[in-house]
């Protein structure tokens, strides 16, 4: 009987600790590291690294593809950004996490145009992103398939 008393008293303490154990955030779906596939000429571009600020979700480049210098030079940017390096420029920022696998009313901004857009992001798959660039309504935008980098 005792025995049968330590065992339950032990199996109470495993469940009560593991209710103090940290959950997943909900946006770590997207976070870690994609690779950008340009739209329109479908090569690979860059490398995003997708994190998380104050619950929201942004991304920024970590590195440039297809033999393109490191410490390349924001030409096109405009203000602050402005003849920045593109490696460490923060690209994808205030993603909301909405519904299981998509994230809203934030904000990504096209260092090749120098301009900003309102940004939706979708989990396609566990290894596949879409990301979608517009100004004003979702419909009348443009969108990017991001691979994730094992």
């Amino acid at each position: 009987m005792i025995r049968i008393t330590k065992i339950f008293a032990l199996l109470f303490c495993i469940g009560l600790l593991s209710a103090f154990v940290p959950q997943d955030s909900p946006n770590a779906k997207v976070l870690g590291k994609w690779k950008t596939i340009d739209d329109e000429t479908k090569v690979a571009k860059s490398i995003i690294e997708i994190y998380e600020v104050n619950g929201k979700v942004h991304g920024k480049i970590v590195e440039l593809l297809n033999g393109v210098s490191q410490d390349k030079l924001c030409t096109e940017c405009t203000g602050k950004r402005k003849g920045k390096k593109l490696v460490g420029m923060e690209i994808l920022y205030n993603l909301e996490k909405d519904g299981d696998k998509e994230w809203e009313d934030g904000n990504i901004y096209d260092p090749s145009k120098g301009k900003e857009y309102s940004c939706e992001i979708k989990l396609i798959s566990a290894d596949k992103l879409e990301v979608r660039g517009y100004i004003g309504f979702s419909f009348v935008g443009r969108s990017q398939n991001w691979f994730r980098v094992k």
